[in-house]
């Protein structure tokens, strides 16, 4: 499947090397697409939003990169 503007994604957040924060699976549409499936992401948390640019792609969630939600049968 390719990624397309508009369409619903995961982001997977870095966390923080202390681990304060963990790194987590959020929500994001797709707000541009790049021919290397490169993606710009508006992501969304609990605490509030933002956009992040050049996201590369992973099979499974890996900090930093987006992936296909999993399907629910």
């Amino acid at each position: 499947m390719a990624p397309t503007i508009g369409r619903v994604v995961h982001y997977q957040s870095y966390g923080t090397p202390g681990g304060e924060f963990q790194s987590l699976q959020h929500p994001a549409i797709v707000t541009e697409v790049h021919s290397d499936g490169v993606v710009g992401l508006f992501v969304i948390n609990p605490t509030g939003q933002y956009f992040t640019r050049e996201v590369p792609f992973s099979e499974t969630p890996k900090p930093g990169h987006w992936s296909w939600p999993p399907k629910v049968e």
